[in-house]
């Protein structure tokens, strides 16, 4: 079975249509446009599995800058799905906000992460655990 990535799509292609257009070089599996999941519209580019690995290599060589409605599609093997887990692994992006010392916040370990701006003169917390100034 063959992935195939179809990039570039207009705006107005349905799943339907895209299988469609794959069906001329073998059997497709399925066929998706990719769409915005709030407003439904599609996001330009979908993805193709194909039944037969050699008739896939076929479709990306075929389909590969072939012009449909005006905009010429990006077709190649698409690349292994990502795995996003919910536990362990590397955190990669810190947590913002700035720290006691006047530094910016981040992923840092230890200090003082109770928030408030800089060096607590004006917003924030007091330095004996209390509201704002104001």
């Amino acid at each position: 079975m063959k992935r195939i990535y179809v990039g570039n799509l207009p705006a107005t292609v349905s799943d339907q249509e895209l299988q469609n257009l794959f069906t001329s070089y073998g059997s497709v599996k399925t066929a998706h446009v990719i769409k915005d999941k709030l407003s439904g519209e599609s996001r330009g580019f979908g993805f193709v599995e194909m039944s037969e690995d050699m008739d896939g290599e076929n479709a990306i060589t075929g389909l590969n800058g072939f012009e449909v409605q005006g905009q010429r599609l990006r077709v190649s093997e698409a690349r292994p799905r990502r795995e996003f887990g919910n536990g362990g692994g590397e955190r990669r992006f810190g947590g913002g906000g700035y720290r006691r010392d006047g530094g910016r916040g981040g992923d840092q370990r230890g200090g003082d992460r109770r928030g408030g701006f800089g060096n607590d003169r004006g917003f924030g917390r007091s330095s004996d655990g209390g509201s704002s100034r104001f």
